[in-house]
C-alpha cells in the first residue's frame, strides 16, 4: 500500500481580535509580518476592531497520534450507561482508525466500497476523509477517589452487590483494566501490561501493539472487544460522591498527585507523591500527542476539595446550619456556616446557636448524606468544592499551580525539548472534552426534531442561548432557563423551552412529560431528574438485589412500570452542571453530549445511543488531524492569495539550505522579528535555518485548490509544492469542497500544503496569517 504520512496544517484558530493564541508571543512581532509570493508590501499595523490573526506551531508530520482517557463514573445505576457506551466502542475506535472514503463532492461512498481495513486504499477517483491514525493510546479512569479523608467511602469497603466481597471505593485517579469490578484480579490484558490500550497496526511499537481491530461481540479478538470489555468491568460499585472531574486531573494533570490523605484534629493532610500513578502518566501521555477525554455521568461533579476541613463533606456526622444570609443570597459576603467564625463585617446570627450557646446543626430531613453535594453554599454556608475553573485551567493552562502554590510547568502542556528528541509539543487546541453528561438530548440538538442532524457545537450553543437554556451562571445564581436542569429535591415548575411541556407533571399524570416523565416525591433523598431514557431490557427490581431504583413497589417514580411498579424500564440522569460550566469554559475544546439517548433500539441508526455525542468529537478531532479547518473566512487580493506566512526552522548544524526547487525560499529581511520570535520561543532548539514556504500562484495555485490527490501535478506532470487557501464557505467557492468536506459546515475552510510544501522531517512550522477576515 502507498500511504503517504498525516498532512500537516494549522492547529489554530482565529483571535476574535488581533491578539495571538499563544502566550508570550508579542503582537508587534506578527503585525511587522507579509506574506509571501503574490505580497509584496508588509502587513499594516493589525487593527483589532477588523481582523484576526493566527500564530501556530505546526509539528514536521501534524497530528499522528492520540491518546484517549474515558472518564468514567462507577457509581450506582451506571451499568446501563456503561453498556451503552460499550456499544459505541466500534464508533469512536474505527471513525478513527479506519475513516470512510469520499468522492470528490466529498460524499461518503456506499457502505459497500469501503474498505474495511485502514490498510485498503479507497477506490479510484475518492480519497479519505482524513488519513488512518496509526498509534492511539485508551485508557479508562473511574469517578472514586474515595472519602477525600472522610469516613464515607474508606479506600475497601465489603460490597452488597458483590456478594459482600470488598471492593474499591478509591481508584486514586489510576487507569483501570477491570473485567468485573465485584472480582479483585480479573482484569483485561492490557499493552505491556501497563493498563492501557495500544493501537498498533504497523506494529511500531516496541513491544508491538494491538493490529487488530476485532468486533464488538468478542468472536474476532482485538482493540474493540478488549475496550467493551473494559468500558463494563469499570462497575457501578465506587463511591456515591462521584469525583469524575478531580480523578482526570489527578491522572493527567497534577504535578505531585498526593499518596496518602488522613484527617486530624479537625483538619485533613496529604502526605507523599503517588510514583505509580506517575508512572502511568508517563507511559500513556506522549508530549506531541492529541489528547481526548471523553467523561461518562449521570450525576453531577463532586469533587471535594483536599485541604482544610472541607473532608467533611463526606463525613457522615451532621453538619452545623448556615446563617441566615444563605437562604436569601448564597453570595452575600455574610453567607457562611455556623460552625466558622462570622466573616468580617458579620453580626453574630443569633439562629446559630442554641439556649447553650452550642452550634445547631441540620437535621437528618435537612442534610441527607446522600445529598451532600448539592446546593452547598446555601445549604451549608461553604463550598466544599474545588471550584470548576481549575479543570479549564488545567485543560488550557500552560501552567498550574502545585498544592504548596508554586506555578509549575502543566503536565499536558510540557515545554519542547529538542535535545531529547522532543522538537514539537501539544498546545492547548490539540485538548479536547466530550461530557455525556445530565442535559436533556432535546436542549443540545441542532434540531430538536431530528437528532440525526447532530448536536450543536460550542460555538452554536453561544450563539442560540443554549448555555444559558442548560447551566445559567452559577457564579452569580442564574438558573438555567430549562426548569429541568435545575437541582432540586421538590418538584421544578415551569414550562420546557423546546417542547412547551409542563416540566411539573406529577405521578398522576405519568410519563406526562417527554423529557423526564414527570416530577416525583422524592422524600427529600434524592433530586429530580434532568432527564430519563427507556432502557433496551426492564430489569425485576424484586428479584434483582443491585436494582434499588422500583424495589418499594409503587409507581411513584417515572424510572418504573406503572402497571408493573417493580420493573424498572427506564434510567434516569441529573443535571451535570459543574461538568457543564468546565465545558463552556473550554469554548470550542469542549463538547457536549447527552448522557439520555434518544433511542437506544436500531443500531443501525445515526441517533442510536451515544452515536451522536460520539460523532461530535469525532468531527472536533477530525480537523485536527488532517490539518484543521478554519473557523474564519480569510480575505484574498487580486490574485487569489491570502496574507499567510509559513515560516519553517530546523537544527542543521551549520547546513543551511533554502532551495526553490525544493519550495523553500530565504526569508525576507522584513521578517526578521518573526525569525527572533521562533528563537525566543524555543531558546533550546539550535535552529539555525529559517526557511519560507511559498504560497502557490497561477496554475500550480489553481491545481492545489482543486485537485484532491495525495500528490498534486501539472498536466505535464510537474509536482505541485507550497501552499494555497481552500474556503467552500463562500460563494462560489474557493477550490474543491472535497478537500474541505471533513470540515463542519461552520468551518469549511483550510491551509493546504502539497508536494515539497510539507515540512521537513523533524522541522518546525510557524504559521502566520493576518489582514481582513470575515466570519
Amino acid at each position: 500500500m502507498n500511504r503517504r504520512p498525516l498532512r500537516p496544517g494549522l492547529p489554530g484558530v482565529f483571535a476574535a481580535t488581533s491578539s495571538v493564541v499563544f502566550p508570550g508571543l508579542v503582537t508587534v512581532a506578527v503585525s511587522g509580518l507579509v506574506a509571501m509570493g503574490c505580497l509584496d508590501r508588509p502587513i499594516d499595523v493589525v487593527d483589532p476592531r477588523i481582523t484576526s490573526t493566527i500564530v501556530e506551531v505546526v509539528p514536521h508530520s501534524g497530528v499522528d497520534k492520540i491518546d484517549i482517557v474515558l472518564g468514567i463514573d462507577n457509581s450506582a445505576s451506571m451499568a446501563d450507561k456503561q453498556q451503552i457506551l460499550a456499544q459505541a466502542v466500534p464508533d469512536l475506535v474505527e471513525s478513527l482508525v479506519n475513516p470512510p472514503c469520499i468522492d470528490e463532492a466529498g460524499l461518503p461512498l456506499p457502505d459497500a466500497n469501503q474498505p474495511t481495513s485502514p490498510k485498503e486504499d479507497c477506490p479510484k477517483d475518492s480519497r479519505r476523509e482524513f488519513e488512518p491514525v496509526l498509534d492511539i493510546h485508551i485508557g479508562i479512569v473511574s469517578s472514586s477517589l474515595g472519602g477525600h479523608g472522610g469516613a464515607v467511602c474508606p479506600d475497601i469497603q465489603a460490597e452488597p452487590n458483590c456478594n459482600n466481597e470488598k471492593v474499591s471505593k478509591n481508584d486514586r485517579g489510576h487507569l483501570l483494566s477491570r473485567a468485573d469490578a465485584c472480582v479483585a484480579g480479573e482484569v483485561v490484558p492490557t499493552y505491556a501490561d501497563k493498563g492501557f490500550l495500544a493501537w498498533d497496526p504497523e506494529q511500531k511499537l516496541n513491544p508491538p501493539g494491538e493490529e487488530n481491530l476485532g468486533t464488538l461481540d468478542g468472536s474476532v479478538p482485538g482493540l474493540v472487544p478488549a475496550l467493551a470489555d473494559m468500558v463494563n468491568g469499570t462497575g457501578q460499585v465506587g463511591c456515591g460522591y462521584e469525583s469524575q472531574l478531580e480523578s482526570i486531573y489527578r491522572f493527567l494533570v497534577d504535578p505531585e498527585p498526593y499518596d496518602t490523605i488522613e484527617a486530624s484534629s479537625g483538619y485533613v493532610k496529604v502526605s507523599g507523591t503517588d510514583d505509580a500513578l506517575l508512572k502511568q502518566r508517563k507511559d500513556f501521555l506522549r508530549p506531541d500527542s492529541l489528547v481526548a477525554i471523553l467523561m461518562l455521568s449521570d450525576e453531577n461533579d463532586c469533587s471535594i476539595k483536599e485541604t482544610g476541613f472541607y473532608y467533611r463533606a463526606s463525613h457522615s456526622d451532621a453538619m452545623p446550619r448556615p446563617r441566615a444570609e444563605c437562604a436569601i443570597d448564597p453570595n452575600d459576603k455574610c453567607c457562611s456556616s455556623c460552625g466558622l467564625k462570622a466573616p468580617e463585617g458579620c453580626p453574630t446570627d443569633p439562629g446559630c446557636f442554641d439556649a447553650n450557646g452550642d452550634v445547631m446543626v441540620l437535621t437528618k430531613s435537612q442534610d441527607a448524606v446522600n445529598l451532600r453535594c448539592f446546593d452547598q453554599k446555601r445549604r451549608f454556608g461553604v463550598d466544599f468544592l474545588y471550584p470548576t475553573d481549575r479543570y479549564v485551567k488545567a485543560f488550557s493552562s500552560l501552567e498550574i499551580s502545585t498544592r504548596s502554590g508554586e506555578i509549575v510547568e502543566n503536565p499536558l502542556f510540557p515545554k519542547a525539548r529538542p535535545a531529547e528528541g522532543v522538537p514539537v509539543v501539544r498546545t492547548p487546541d490539540l485538548v479536547f472534552i466530550a461530557g455525556i453528561v445530565g442535559v436533556p438530548w432535546q436542549d443540545i440538538a441542532r434540531d430538536p426534531a431530528d437528532l440525526k442532524k447532530g448536536i450543536k457545537n460550542a460555538r452554536e450553543m453561544g450563539a442560540d442561548g443554549t448555555w444559558d437554556m442548560i447551566l445559567g451562571n452559577p457564579a452569580q445564581g442564574v438558573l438555567p432557563t430549562d426548569p429541568l436542569m435545575h437541582e432540586s429535591p421538590d418538584p421544578r415548575h415551569g414550562k420546557h423551552p423546546i417542547t412547551g411541556e409542563q416540566t411539573d407533571m406529577t405521578p398522576e399524570s405519568p410519563l406526562g412529560n417527554s423529557i423526564n416523565g414527570h416530577e416525583y416525591d422524592t422524600l427529600g433523598d434524592d433530586l429530580q431528574y434532568a432527564c430519563i431514557f427507556k432502557l433496551p431490557q426492564a430489569t425485576d427490581c424484586e428479584n434483582d438485589p443491585k436494582c434499588s431504583e422500583c424495589r418499594d413497589g409503587t409507581a411513584n417514580s417515572p424510572l418504573c412500570d406503572p402497571a408493573d411498579p417493580m420493573m424498572q424500564v427506564r434510567a434516569k440522569a441529573y443535571p451535570g452542571l459543574r461538568q457543564l460550566d468546565v465545558l463552556r469554559g473550554l469554548g470550542d475544546q469542549g463538547i457536549v453530549g447527552s448522557v439520555c439517548p434518544k433511542q437506544v433500539e436500531d443500531r443501525t441508526s445515526s441517533d442510536y445511543g451515544y452515536r451522536p455525542a460520539i460523532g461530535a468529537l469525532i468531527d472536533r478531532l477530525k480537523s485536527k488531524i488532517g490539518g484543521p479547518c478554519l473557523p474564519r473566512t480569510l480575505d484574498r487580493n487580486e490574485k487569489g492569495a491570502v496574507n499567510c506566512l509559513l515560516l519553517e526552522a530546523r537544527a542543521t548544524g551549520g547546513a543551511c539550505s533554502c532551495d526553490s526547487e525544493h519550495a523553500r525560499i530565504p526569508v525576507d529581511p522584513l521578517h526578521a522579528a518573526a525569525i527572533d520570535e521562533a528563537k525566543a520561543r524555543s531558546p533550546e532548539s539550535n535552529w539555525d535555518c529559517f526557511c519560507q514556504i511559498p504560497q502557490l500562484e497561477g496554475e500550480d495555485l489553481a491545481i492545489c485548490q482543486n485537485d484532491v490527490s495525495d500528490d498534486p501535478v501539472t498536466p505535464a506532470g510537474e509536482p505541485v509544492s507550497g501552499f494555497c487557501y481552500v474556503d467552500a464557505s463562500t460563494d462560489p467557492a474557493v477550490g474543491n469542497p472535497a478537500l474541505v468536506a471533513r470540515c463542519a459546515a461552520s468551518e469549511r475552510r483550510m491551509i493546504r500544503l502539497v508536494g515539497e510544501g510539507e515540512p521537513s522531517q523533524g522541522a518546525t512550522l510557524f504559521v502566520t496569517c493576518s489582514g481582513d477576515s470575515s466570519p
